[in-house]
């Protein structure tokens, strides 16, 4: 089967140059996204836009979604108008979204009933590997399985991992999110101990770069975060969302990451005092003064009103529950009624102690 016909759903931080380099490799592409205005480079470049998904996927031989959260991957893929629906008898269908491993396996199984081939692919290396079309899949089958669309997956990638099984992507996927957001602890740790103690906080980052106490997240990112700058290549409620998927699995398996634990304390935290869509970066406020804070956008008074409950609530994994007493898909309650930041200083009723 030649492929020559790509659908692309979800034109966001990611999918925009994911869509773009499908472009620069020949293919024909359709493309789908809430907000028109974010397809609009790629219309320009000669995409195609349909009005839905199903629309973008009727005549693909491949269809990519790139999305935010499990409950959309549910709903492009399993509505009644879905893509195992919509699409063509025999067409690939490829989930980039970081994601549920068990909605993966639901969703590889609906196609292959539909005689579709449906497989889970999240990808790493946020938005600068995506606009280099450097970003490393992380497969949910078997590398001969996926043979025929791997001229699509090389527009947009460098390296690819295979875990041969569905749901195996989305597993090792949130294995490496659970690093990261460690490593991030880590180095916000790090610039609060070198800042409070005085000393240069850059040649810190130099002494760490140098020895095993650095990280990819330090090398990256750190350098933002003295910066101040905050622009998202990936934003923190997506990572608070990844945490708790693999907080909600350790919790299927009877085990404790406290590592994690202790990240999605802090992504829940910066997310709630008007964080979430800063990058993740950002994670080095919760240690500054409560001015630099406010100047950054992040209000702590925030914290006293989540406390209070909110009928509309929508939690790190895309779920309404609607009820004051809220716990998460990671399984955390979000008493802060006497919160204490990690710098030490008390916010309650956004006043600094």
């Amino acid at each position: 089967m030649q492929i020559r016909k790509v659908a692309l759903i979800g034109t966001g931080i990611m999918g925009a140059p994911i869509a773009g380099h499908i472009l620069d490799a020949g293919f024909e592409l359709t493309v789908h996204n809430r907000t028109k205005e974010k397809a609009e480079g790629l219309l320009a470049r000669g995409a195609r836009w349909a009005e839905s998904p199903a629309e973008a996927a009727a005549d693909a031989d491949v269809v990519l979604t790139m999305l935010g959260y499990p409950t959309d991957v549910e709903d492009v893929y399993l509505a009644t108008d879905g893509l195992i629906r919509a699409a063509r008898k025999g067409a690939w269908l490829i989930d980039l979204t970081t994601s549920s491993p068990q909605l993966a396996r639901d969703i590889h199984d609906a196609a292959e009933v539909e005689d579709k081939h449906a497989f889970d692919c999240p990808v790493t290396g946020g938005e600068q590997g995506a606009i280099d079309g450097t970003l490393t899949l992380i497969v949910g089958a078997a590398e001969k399985d996926v043979e025929p669309v791997l001229p699509v997956l090389e527009a947009f990638s460098s390296r690819r991992f295979y875990f041969d099984q569905p749901g195996g992507g989305q597993t090792a996927k949130l294995c490496n999110q659970v690093s990261l957001a460690s490593c991030m602890v880590g180095y916000a740790d790090a610039l609060a101990l070198a800042e409070q103690s005085g000393i240069d906080a850059e040649r810190v980052l130099e002494v760490m770069a140098s020895g095993t106490g650095g990280s990819g997240a330090s090398r990256t990112l750190a350098p933002k975060s003295l910066a101040g700058d905050y622009k998202p290549g990936f934003m923190a409620e997506h990572l608070r969302k990844d945490i708790a998927l693999a907080l909600a699995r350790s919790e299927d398996l009877d085990i404790t990451l406290p590592g994690a634990e202790t990240a999605f304390t802090l992504f829940d935290m910066l997310c709630q005092i008007g964080g979430s869509r800063m990058g993740t970066q950002a994670l080095t406020l919760l240690y500054q003064e409560e001015g630099a804070c406010a100047a950054a956008g992040l209000d702590w008074s925030l914290l006293d009103q989540g406390d209070e409950g909110d009928d509309d609530h929508e939690c790190c994994c895309g779920h309404d529950h609607g009820d004051g007493d809220h716990e998460c898909c990671g399984g955390h309650g979000h008493d802060h009624g006497d919160h204490e930041c990690c710098c030490g200083h008390d916010h309650d009723h956004g006043e600094r102690a």
